[in-house]
């Protein structure tokens, strides 16, 4: 069952409520028993066969805004 993170506006804290998708956009109340409460965006991890896929590797060259050319 999916799970879902919601910020209480009331006192600030953060949960999850595992509910059914059909259920998503339900409104949740915190534990302490406030009711004005958002939904926040959840990040996802995919992940293949072979694990994670490594870091990218560092960006080469130097910075600024000509991606590492010099500007005039």
């Amino acid at each position: 069952m999916p799970r879902y993170d919601y910020r209480c506006r009331a006192c600030g804290s953060t949960f999850e409520v595992s509910r059914p998708m059909s259920e998503a956009s339900a409104p949740a109340a915190c534990p302490d028993g406030h009711d004005d409460t958002v939904k926040l965006l959840s990040t996802v991890a995919v992940m293949g066969r072979g694990g994670p896929a490594p870091a990218p590797p560092p960006p080469s060259g130097g910075g600024g805004c000509c991606g590492g050319g010099c500007c005039s």
